[in-house]
């Protein structure tokens, strides 16, 4: 049987939260180079797919930490998260697994 199949519950959720995670960082690097309100689609859909995380990091965070920060600190958690999971699978005997001579 095929590795992802074989352990979907682990590697669907990682995915989902790696690509948030990773449009995370992507919105940050260019929010450094384009203004916050710009018309672009591209932009609408990084501000699209990643607001709902900052809104959840924004109302844990001070409201002192600058935005791209915030952002920042949305990665950070996401990777604190999908490590956690990770952990978790492996502790419960239920995580991917390196075969041996691998």
């Amino acid at each position: 049987m095929n590795e992802f199949w074989s352990y979907w519950y682990f590697h669907l959720p990682n995915f989902v939260l790696a690509a948030i995670m990773y449009t995370l960082l992507g919105r940050l690097v260019l929010g450094l180079f384009v203004p916050e309100n710009w018309d672009n689609f591209i932009w609408r859909g990084f501000k699209f797919i990643t607001d709902p995380v900052v809104r959840v990091v924004r109302y844990v965070t001070p409201d002192v930490i600058a935005h791209p920060l915030v952002l920042l600190f949305g990665v950070l958690w996401l990777m604190a998260i999908r490590f956690v999971y990770l952990a978790t699978l492996l502790n419960l005997g239920l995580g991917p697994v390196a075969a041996p001579g691998a």
